[in-house]
């Protein structure tokens, strides 16, 4: 069942135009990869469809279309963004950062939550009282990621949760990634610059190139493909 479907999107920062009418799908519980170079539109993408930039086209979220809405209006129709950076309140503890994540959520479950996703992130449940902004950049990530999981999305974007990561923390992340989202009906929107990391643990893939997606298709597929590997991975 397809949740998100992103038609002709079009977007960029002033006059200056990153995508040029790029078309993608994400079904329910899946993970799904935007892979490209540097400056290719991965961010520009993710940017569009959570509201943070204006753009023209149509991302329908179960069918209705949700262009032009605000990022606090995404989030309560159950689009949730980690961009780069991670973004944790670093004068707040772990603990504190989780519950921040379901500021908007009405229901009774906040408490079971925040224990789930403690559970789900070892590290985390061991420092549930320790401030964010002394973590290391890792747990930092998996902290981003599980206080997003807190607003009970029903698609998580995520940009680059490889960056700045030694290998074997990365790893780590999209180990837990898996993880939590199997048997789900969150599905994730990943872009990420580590494209055989990413390979590994998505169902499908996109590539970018100057905001055209230029190849989709099984990340298995892709992934075992060395003339696009080459062409448009850099691998």
């Amino acid at each position: 069942m397809t949740l998100l479907e992103v038609d002709g999107l079009r977007a960029g920062y002033g006059l200056v135009e990153v995508l040029f009418g790029i078309h993608l799908e994400v079904d329910v519980g899946e993970l799904v990869v935007v892979l490209g170079a540097n400056g290719s539109g991965k961010t520009t993408t993710l940017r569009a469809i959570s509201g943070m930039i204006p753009a023209s086209g149509e991302v329908r979220l179960d069918g209705r279309n949700v262009l032009g809405r605000r990022p606090d209006q995404l989030l309560a129709a159950g689009i949730a963004h980690v961009p780069q950076g991670r973004g944790t309140i670093a004068s707040l503890s772990v603990e504190d950062n989780l519950r921040v994540g379901a500021w908007a959520r009405k229901d009774q479950e906040v408490q079971a939550d925040l224990g789930m996703w403690l559970d789900a992130f070892p590290r985390l449940g061991k420092r549930r009282d320790q401030l964010a902004g002394s973590m290391s950049g890792g747990e930092q990530q998996m902290l981003a990621i599980a206080r997003a999981f807190m607003s009970r999305p029903r698609l998580l974007l995520l940009d680059e949760p490889s960056l700045g990561l030694a290998p074997l923390v990365t790893r780590e992340v999209f180990n837990r990634l898996r993880d939590v989202t199997a048997g789900s009906d969150t599905a994730v929107l990943l872009v990420e610059q580590n494209a055989n990391l990413a390979l590994e643990f998505a169902a499908r893939a996109y590539v970018l190139e100057a905001g055209l997606i230029v190849v989709s298709g099984a990340a298995g597929d892709l992934q075992g493909d060395e003339a696009i590997q080459k062409a448009y991975l850099g691998l």
